[in-house]
């Protein structure tokens, strides 16, 4: 980590008109969080000392997105969409003039803490008045390209001014930038307009530091950390490669994934080693999955906690709030929300259960639904330990099943049962021998005078 007092702009004042939906870009989602909640997670993961977060006039939605996550982040207004160099010197009066200042942008969500400290030590290393993070994208179409003196940096080259030479070595410009932070105040008024766009841009800061006879270095980092987003196609292509790299990381942490290119996750997913995946897989924000917990196809969780020994699916839905404890089990085309499963409870078959408390080894029968909100208000539902509620019950919340406590099958549920008691709440049947006939042919003949008719 640097070592000198680090600051940190955060670029991301950019409509993302080429996303065609009207969200800001750096709202758009991947693997469940925002764009820019990648780069400040990273940004705070890193031993800063100050974070701003650079942004247009009217970006409401995204200075919220920002306060929430990060709430001691400091927003600028670029009032005009001048270029990265405007943007950063927008950031002025809420930076300091001493130590590091880095340089990330919004939408660029694959960095890792690792290689921006690697580039903040090089900056430091060799007291450069601008570090550059560097990367060899498959295809460089698009990028700026470095130009060295030696070891030295001497220009950042668009691409359209590069000559052969320069495009064919393959260096490209991540616009990843560290500076030092007594001499930034100098290079941002000495950057030069770019009259062909009105724009001024920060990449010329390499030449006018070097023009004054300061160095400038630049680092190498995996080419896909080096990868921002400017339309949907992007986006997908970078959701892509998030889950492949967090793959990755949980097998070689003991997390078993038969097939793992089926199995998707969100951003701030605990899987613990030894926990199951079994293919086609998706959890969403907030779940946490422990050693030895099995989670079987096609399975979808959000916001639940599933706990050693538990099972979930196939074929199952775990809502925000969904919590089994171990051994548990929820089986397949079953629904949980805001309900805990105690331990080695069971909801095998076709069940929804909202809004519930099942105590310990309870059992729910297949079609069993908790009725839980009138139209108005949600009720809960508390299911004691031990208890049975047979198949196609209905429990019209809110409603106390006891501990212990036996509900017939098809039962419809309206006031509380006493701990070891038997409920049977459901018409009796009557049985008419021979009438079937006879309700078949009424029947038939009904149907044949609305044909002639």
């Amino acid at each position: 980590m640097s070592r000198l007092p680090l600051s940190i702009v955060v670029l991301a004042a950019g409509k993302g008109t080429r996303m065609r939906n009207g969200r800001p870009k750096v709202l758009h989602p991947l693997a469940g969080w925002p764009l820019i909640r990648h780069v400040l997670a990273t940004a705070r993961a890193l031993d800063l000392d100050r974070l701003v977060v650079v942004l247009a006039p009217g970006m409401d939605e995204v200075a919220a997105e920002v306060r929430g996550f990060a709430p001691e982040a400091r927003i600028a207004i670029q009032d005009a969409p001048l270029g990265t160099g405007h943007a950063v010197a927008a950031a002025r009066g809420e930076l300091p003039t001493a130590g590091t200042v880095l340089v990330l942008y919004g939408d660029t969500p694959l960095l890792t803490q690792g290689t921006l400290a690697r580039l903040l030590a090089e900056r430091e290393k060799t007291d450069a008045a601008v570090a550059v993070l560097a990367f060899r994208p498959p295809d460089p179409t698009g990028y700026g390209r470095l130009r060295f003196s030696g070891d030295e940096l001497v220009e950042l080259v668009e691409e359209r001014h590069a000559d052969p030479a320069l495009k064919a070595e393959g260096l490209c410009n991540s616009g990843v930038m560290a500076f030092d932070a007594t001499r930034l105040p100098h290079l941002l008024d000495a950057l030069p307009l770019r009259p062909e766009k009105n724009e001024v841009y920060l990449t010329d800061a390499v030449a006018v530091a070097v023009a004054r006879g300061w160095n400038c270095r630049a680092v190498e980092g995996p080419w896909v950390e080096g990868l921002g987003v400017n339309s949907q196609r992007q986006l997908a292509e970078l959701e892509r490669l998030w889950q492949e790299r967090r793959r990755a990381e949980l097998l070689d942490g003991g997390v078993v994934m038969p097939a793992p290119e089926t199995v998707f996750f969100a951003a701030d997913c605990v899987v613990e080693p030894a926990a199951i995946l079994e293919p086609y897989v998706v959890l969403g924000p907030g779940v946490r999955i422990a050693a030895g917990a099995v989670v079987h196809p096609f399975s979808h969780l959000e916001g639940a906690v599933v706990e050693a020994g538990a099972v979930v699916g196939p074929f199952a839905r775990l809502r925000p709030g969904s919590v089994l404890e171990a051994g548990a089990r929820v089986g397949n085309f079953v629904e949980t929300k805001a309900t805990r499963l105690g331990k080695g409870a069971k909801a095998n078959h076709l069940s929804y259960l909202g809004d519930a408390t099942i105590g310990a080894g309870a059992n729910i029968g297949a079609g069993t639904i908790t009725c839980n909100y009138d139209g108005f208000a949600k009720h809960r539902t508390e299911i004691g330990a031990g208890a049975f509620v047979g198949s196609n019950t209905a429990l019209v919340a809110p409603v106390r099943v006891g501990e212990g406590a036996i509900v017939g099958a098809g039962s419809t549920v309206t006031e509380d049962v006493p701990d070891d008691a038997l409920a049977i709440a459901r018409g009796r049947q009557e049985t008419k021998p021979g009438r079937a006939g006879e309700l078949r042919s009424r029947l038939l003949r009904s149907a044949e005078e609305r044909r002639r008719s």
